[in-house]
């Protein structure tokens, strides 16, 4: 008596049968990957606060490194960050409003905004793009000294930062560059700064404009910039020139800096264009009426859940990446 009392009481706990909380199987499969794939991207955060907070001393301003625009020249620190943002927002707000067309079984309005969300994707995904070319190209180049730290110049009139072509001589005999014809023993040079260290020693001597700024960041949360006679003292300690990043060397101070942008940017930037993927693939399932015959737009609803998901991922990385 008493276990057929029991085996009832937790039928009607349960209660959901093969649909718990209300929610079909492949939505809650969703809700699951979406779960672990947040711990994932906890752990990415998470490491790069803790190596910026033990580096803190040296670790890149955020509006010093990404301040380019397309198609624009000067320094717009950030904007072009917040425009990304802002797309990738908005296309979350058509996302919501694809769903919503769904619930409707409102096939045409569910095409018009699934079709706007695709395109903010594609924007997100190619701005991210031309982001890190702009970055492993690098616009100013700079030094790195024997202990492997990074040396920027700047403009004494002005604080602006200043590119090695500014002001670097080009000595003829610096270099010389073989054909193949040259000789039997021949080897491709690779890839080769436009500057060699003995040139931008003497472009750094012959204008004094030209100052050192160091990675060191003083009290006011600011680069230090070195005196005239400091920065001469400290141009000796040069070995190499570099010119963008990647990850083995970064113009704009810290190795680390470069590895997190590249991995956690990277990752963010695979979940979007995979989003993008599989929301042209259900965009073309609703032209073809696959949902309006199913009776639900369901798959509509699963899809826009990862798309949130992307989109709630990113106003992280942008705060804690580019804002603190």
């Amino acid at each position: 008596m008493d276990s057929t009392v029991t085996t009832t009481t937790e039928e009607k706990v349960w209660g959901g049968g093969n649909r718990p909380l209300n929610a079909s199987y492949g939505k809650l499969m969703m809700w699951f990957f979406l779960v672990s794939d947040a711990l994932t991207f906890s752990g990415f955060l998470a490491s790069y606060g803790f190596s910026r907070f033990k580096f803190i001393e040296t670790w890149p301003i955020a509006d010093q490194v990404f301040t380019h625009v397309p198609f624009f020249h000067g320094n717009y620190p950030m904007y072009y960050v917040a425009f990304m943002t802002f797309i990738l927002i908005m296309s979350s707000v058509t996302m919501v409003l694809a769903v919503d067309a769904g619930h409707r079984m409102q096939k045409n309005k569910v095409v018009w905004y699934m079709f706007l969300t695709i395109i903010g994707g594609a924007i997100f995904v190619g701005s991210q793009a031309w982001e890190w070319a702009t970055f492993i190209k690098g616009d100013y180049g700079a030094i790195e000294t024997k202990g492997g730290r990074i040396l920027q110049f700047v403009k004494a009139d002005t604080g602006e930062r200043a590119a090695l072509a500014d002001f670097a001589k080009t000595i003829p005999s610096e270099r010389t560059e073989l054909d193949r014809k040259d000789g039997v023993w021949f080897m491709s040079e690779g890839y080769m700064p436009s500057y060699t260290v003995n040139e931008v020693k003497e472009g750094l001597m012959a204008n004094p404009n030209i100052l050192i700024r160091t990675e060191t960041i003083n009290e006011d949360g600011e680069k230090v910039v070195l005196n005239r006679e400091e920065s001469l003292k400290k141009i000796r300690d040069a070995s190499q020139v570099v010119e963008g990043a990647n990850l083995i060397r970064n113009e704009y101070g810290s190795r680390l800096f470069a590895d997190f942008f590249f991995f956690i940017t990277g990752f963010h930037g695979f979940h979007v264009f995979s989003g993008v993927v599989i929301n042209i693939i259900i965009f073309f399932n609703v032209i073809l009426g696959t949902y309006e015959r199913r009776g639900h737009y369901e798959m509509v609803e699963k899809v826009g859940l990862y798309w949130h998901f992307v989109d709630l991922v990113w106003v992280f990385v942008f705060t804690f990446f580019y804002l603190v």
